[in-house]
């Protein structure tokens, strides 16, 4: 059903994912080259990050609505587990390749963004818990039977 608890941690991991539109992941203490040239680091930046984030979002969404295929929905989960591990590698991947032109004097500092995925992961986690509990339920209520 709609209403079980795994749809709680379903939307708030598709609002982790949202959030990572609006906060920074990290800033530095001047302008610098192409990630830094406004002194903040954003999903916005790039267009593999931007991708990544609306994919997870929308993945959460759409799962919560696959209520009634709970083995579909529990793959879905591990899909966001995956992607919002993907997001913060990706992202350091691409910042240092690019930071390799910084200047040294450059401070970059990370912000509440970088940290958005691991909360992600956590509500994924929690959602698969439940899934896995409902699922198991329903095949006891078979047996029963």
């Amino acid at each position: 059903m709609i209403q079980r608890i795994q749809t709680v941690f379903l939307f708030l991991a598709a609002l982790v994912f949202g959030s990572l539109l609006i906060l920074p992941l990290a800033v530095s203490s001047k302008p610098s080259v192409q990630f830094l040239s406004d002194s903040v680091f954003e999903v916005t930046d790039h267009p593999a990050l931007i991708g990544l984030t609306v994919l997870g979002a929308a993945i959460a969404i759409i799962s919560i609505f696959l209520y009634k295929k709970r083995p579909v929905q529990l793959k879905l989960g591990y899909v966001i587990i995956v992607l919002a591990i993907l997001l913060p590698l990706i992202s350091f991947l691409l910042f240092t390749k690019a930071s390799a032109a910084v200047d040294p004097s450059v401070q970059v500092a990370d912000q509440a963004g970088m940290y958005m995925p691991i909360a992600a992961i956590i509500f994924a986690t929690l959602a698969n818990h439940f899934i896995k509990k409902d699922n198991k339920l329903v095949k006891s209520m078979d047996r029963l039977r």
